[in-house]
């Protein structure tokens, strides 16, 4: 970055002094020539007026020559006087002056613009020559060193001025870095320091702190899932294994039959617990097999006909509610739904299918207790699980509806609990635009 300053300043005073040198040397040129052709003018004069013989005075570094009709140099300045004439150019018969460059003039020793004015005399037209230096590029070596100085120095101060001004800057970064590369999952409710400037550096420390809250949150749930798994798992093993236990102890006084339905059962829970937990690493990881249409409404039909139900299923279908997406796990998210509303049902679940503007809504509605307000997010949690649930089905695994809305959100669309007369409503949307299931998972 202060290279980069730098060469920007340097290239911004290089244009600068170019444009300056280009501005000082054209008025300077100007200058001097108007001097070299009001001398010239003024001796053309002065030789109407009277006789101009010998030396004569001419401003600073401009030379003069005075020619007789016969080219003879009869009066100039002390460099020229008793030298050759300094041109041997003449205006024109019709043309008062001339102006040329010279390379050097004669008798002298540089380049030169040498201007010639005709005098009208009645023996024979005279020339008056008037000569100044040609003006170099750089005008002067005093005016090209001070240019030279004063970019050396604006550029200095700017290399200085960036090299502070991205020290400060990638300090503050440097701070971050090392606060950062300290937070470890054992030392995870650290934050990194927020600058007080209201700057790019104070939003990325926000934007980490934000990043660092939400690895928090998801390694809090994370540790609560692994706690929940754990448990859950345990119980049908330690059951399973007390059975077997006791069995071996008493192997004569045991009912074999009823001890192999009862570890079955516990093995029966345990891998009911497995693939749910297989199933969430794969929507986890987004393992689809691709996108199809599929009519929501017949999608019901054929799983209502084919499943038997202890409480009655009553459909509510709008036809040509179509999404796209995964029709097995649209089917798994609805037998979850249909698990849920059957358990806790008394007499019925309604289930609906409808358009609502954009999108596709399903309806699964139980006539139950229903679910408080404050426990509606609670059952999306995995593992969780309400008192009135345990009731009904102890051998629940508490994964059925954060899978439900693992798969709604897969899709694109949302799975909330909302209010209703009586029972618990689970509303399903997803966008009927959607071109392509959502593969990225949050």
């Amino acid at each position: 970055m202060t290279v980069i300053a730098g060469t920007v300043a340097a290239l911004i005073c290089a244009i600068l002094n170019t444009s300056i040198v280009v501005g000082v040397r054209g008025r300077a040129e100007d200058f001097e020539r108007n001097e070299a052709a009001s001398s010239a003018l003024r001796l053309a004069y002065e030789v109407d007026r009277r006789s101009v013989r010998g030396r004569i005075t001419a401003p600073e570094d401009v030379v003069l020559q005075l020619l007789n009709d016969r080219r003879k140099v009869i009066a100039g300045t002390e460099k020229v006087l008793n030298g050759p004439p300094i041109a041997h150019f003449r205006p024109a018969e019709r043309n008062i002056y001339s102006a040329r460059v010279l390379c050097p003039p004669p008798g002298l020793d540089r380049c030169m613009w040498v201007i010639g004015i005709r005098v009208y005399r009645q023996g024979g037209d005279w020339i008056v020559y008037a000569a100044t230096p040609v003006t170099p590029w750089y005008v002067s070596p005093g005016l090209l060193l001070f240019l030279i100085s004063t970019s050396l120095l604006v550029t200095l101060l700017v290399c200085l001025r960036a090299w502070g001004t991205v020290d400060r800057t990638l300090a503050r970064v440097d701070a971050i870095r090392a606060e950062l590369s300290e937070i470890t999952a054992s030392k995870s409710g650290r934050r990194v320091t927020v600058p007080k400037n209201q700057d790019e550096i104070r939003w990325l420390a926000e934007a980490v702190n934000a990043t660092l809250d939400r690895l928090d949150s998801a390694l809090s749930r994370q540790r609560t899932f692994t706690s929940d798994a754990s448990h859950d798992l345990r119980s049908p093993i330690t059951a399973a294994r007390a059975q077997i236990e006791e069995a071996l102890l008493f192997p004569d006084q045991v009912d074999w039959p009823q001890t192999g339905r009862a570890v079955l059962q516990s093995l029966e829970r345990l891998q009911a617990i497995v693939i749910d937990l297989l199933q969430l690493a794969r929507l986890d990881a987004a393992a689809w097999q691709g996108a199809e249409p599929v009519d929501l409404g017949a999608l019901v039909t054929i799983e209502v006909a084919r499943s038997e139900r202890t409480k009655r299923i009553v459909p509510h279908l709008q036809e040509g509610v179509t999404v796209r997406g995964d029709r097995l796990r649209l089917v798994r998210l609805l037998t979850n739904l249909m698990d849920n509303a059957e358990r806790h049902a008394d007499t019925r679940v309604d289930i609906t299918v409808r358009r609502d503007d954009d999108a596709a809504v399903l309806e699964v509605q139980d006539d139950g207790a229903g679910v408080a307000e404050e426990d509606r997010d609670l059952v999306f949690q995995r593992f969780a699980r309400l008192e009135a649930g345990k009731e009904r089905d102890a051998g629940g695994t508490g994964l059925g509806l954060p899978i439900a809305r693992e798969i709604a959100r897969l899709h694109g669309g949302t799975l909330t609990i909302e209010d209703s007369d009586r029972g618990a409503r689970f509303v399903l949307r997803i966008p009927q635009s959607v071109p392509k299931i959502n593969n990225n998972p949050a």
